[in-house]
């Protein structure tokens, strides 16, 4: 591979400076693509690490003894990889992405080696909060790299080749997860704990070919680095997400929950003082919103998380709880949502590549998932599995349609020196509105749930096909009895021992309760569809950040001194846009 990393000096003379410049920061096809393999590499590991985790987590925290404590080890991780994304983001705009990304992948691998050794709950989340540290640079890293080597215009249909890693480990994860949380024994070790061994390896072959084959360009900037920023970022997120996460438990106006508010509350105005402080050497520089693009990429990216993580956690539980599917065999009926998501993401990044226009293509997207979430709300106990298979294909192909497209709008609406903090704040945003959105959806389904069951019950206790059923087996009337009598939604394995006659008001008040949160998630959606129709359209770039800043230094060098606009990037022309 032919070394792309040298610039040209910035003494240069007039005549050979911006072609050196320019040529020597140009990617081939092939440069792009061997690149993109070490980072698929690298974010294979998150997505893995997400999916392998929802049908392991059950065992894992009864072998460790601390079923009642598994949420903690779930909040850890989110808390770190949330708060550390706007960081990788201006510390590798300030650095450099190599580094930052090659430390990314070893703090997973640390993290995760870590918790394959986990002896109790609180070592788990104690060690998951370190893989966590790690997991916020994967994603945003990844995307901001891209964002230096291919031109807006090119760039998704390479970001497409993301969402089919994302689309893989969905599938893939579920199946090892359960294959590993179902063996005593691999090697000696305990089956579980594979979960996380498995990330030790992918993550050193990652390093390996990301150490060998990322070599970009790049400028040292001295700037200072807002500290005070990331540390009142951390005093305000954590107590309100762990307040998200763990509020249902502990109740929503608890002196613990109340105190989370509080302390939540300071650390975000701090965060805001800090931020106008720094002004442009912020983690997240308030004038980077003023900006239309990334101000309405950022609030639809809150708006998503919150549909597609609040509405589409619920999808798996109907398809174990009323459906009766394992969660392994729940994994791979999620396929068609997967096959949406490639489909949508893939023909989106052709289609932006050969028309140079994208803004169609997230309000088309936002129209796709609206229209899915309303139609999810209409499914019930009894509606066929190939219909809500068919409903997740058209929710994947909003989602496909939705996300790429919109990391391409930020990165094209600013200069090359902030495509790694505009990226990040994308990916941050959205992580946010997830965590949100899951927290406020669980706490929802879980208020409605005893009444929606408990009303089915009530319907179903007077047809003639409930009470002969019951009378036919006495003992099913036991199981029914001891189950709602509170514990029915700690434990729903009982309703493997209950007739499908029995059974069925069961899964029609579950239904019914996930309805709730579907029309709940369709409320929001309607919302970001709105939002979306403001994002404006700014012609897309024919060049990468790192051709931009190639002819910036070139530029420069030519200039005699001269002042002017350096590194402005595609940015310049948004002005004109606002």
């Amino acid at each position: 591979m032919s070394n792309p990393t040298e610039t040209a000096p910035a003494s240069a003379g007039p005549g050979a400076g911006a072609p050196k410049a320019a040529s020597s920061a140009e990617f081939t096809h092939r440069q792009i693509i061997t690149i993109l393999v070490g980072l698929m590499m690298g974010m294979f590991l998150a997505a893995l690490d997400q999916t392998i985790m929802a049908t392991a987590t059950r065992t894992i925290a009864d072998d460790l003894n601390g079923f009642n404590l598994q949420a903690w080890a779930t909040t850890a991780f989110l808390i770190t990889s949330t708060i550390s994304t706007p960081l990788y983001g201006k510390l590798s705009d300030i650095y450099g992405r190599r580094p930052f990304f090659l430390f990314a992948i070893g703090i997973f691998i640390v993290g995760s080696f870590l918790c394959g050794l986990s002896q109790n709950m609180y070592e788990l989340a104690a060690f998951r909060a370190i893989q966590g540290i790690g997991a916020g640079g994967l994603m945003s890293l990844a995307l901001a790299i891209i964002g230096d080597i291919v031109p807006p215009r090119e760039r998704a249909k390479y970001q497409g080749l993301f969402l089919a890693v994302f689309g893989t480990a969905s599938v893939i994860g579920p199946i090892l997860g359960g294959f590993f949380a179902g063996a005593d024994n691999i090697l000696w070790i305990d089956g579980w704990r594979w979960v996380f061994y498995i990330n030790v390896p992918i993550g050193i072959a990652a390093m390996a070919v990301v150490a060998r084959v990322l070599h970009l360009p790049h400028q040292r900037t001295d700037h200072r680095i807002d500290w005070p920023g990331a540390l009142t970022l951390i005093i305000g997120l954590v107590p309100l997400l762990t307040v998200a996460e763990q509020g249902r438990d502990w109740g929503w106006g608890s002196g613990r929950a109340i105190a989370c508010y509080v302390v939540g509350v300071v650390g975000l105005v701090g965060f805001v003082l800090a931020e106008r402080a720094y002004k442009d050497e912020a983690l997240l520089p308030l004038r980077l919103f003023s900006n239309r693009t990334i101000a309405v990429g950022a609030t639809s990216s809150t708006i998503l998380g919150m549909a597609m993580f609040g509405g589409l956690m619920t999808i798996p539980l109907y398809l174990q709880i009323v459906k009766g599917s394992s969660p392994t065999v729940a994994g791979l009926q999620m396929i068609p949502m997967v096959a949406g998501i490639m489909a949508g993401s893939i023909a989106s990044g052709q289609l932006i590549a050969r028309t140079g226009r994208y803004r169609i293509f997230p309000i088309i997207g936002s129209t796709l998932m609206t229209i899915a979430l309303g139609l999810f709300a209409l499914i019930g106990a009894d509606t066929p599995l190939w219909q809500t298979m068919l409903i997740m294909v058209l929710m994947g192909l909003g989602l496909g349609g939705n996300m790429q497209p919109m990391i391409t709008a930020v990165q094209n609406a600013v200069s090359p020196r902030q495509i790694g903090v505009a990226t990040s704040s994308v990916t941050f945003f959205r992580s946010m509105g997830g965590t949100l959105g899951t927290a406020v959806f669980l706490s929802v389904l879980f208020n409605v749930l005893p009444g929606k069951i408990s009303s089915a019950f009530t319907s179903a206790q007077s047809t003639p096909e409930f009470q002969q059923a019951l009378a036919a087996d006495p003992s099913q009337a036991q199981t029914l009895q001891q189950a709602t009598g509170g514990s029915a939604l700690d434990d729903t394995s009982f309703l493997s021992r209950l007739s499908d006659v029995v059974a069925h008001p069961f899964k029609v008040g579950f239904s019914d309760g996930i309805q709730v949160v579907f029309l709940l998630a369709l409320a929001v959606m309607i919302v970001g569809l709105i939002v979306v129709l403001f994002l404006p359209e700014i012609p897309l770039s024919q060049r990468s950040a790192q051709q931009q800043r190639a002819d910036d230094a070139a530029a420069a060098g030519n200039s005699d001194g001269v002042p002017g606009e350096v590194g402005a990037g595609p940015a310049a022309s948004t002005h004109a846009a606002h």
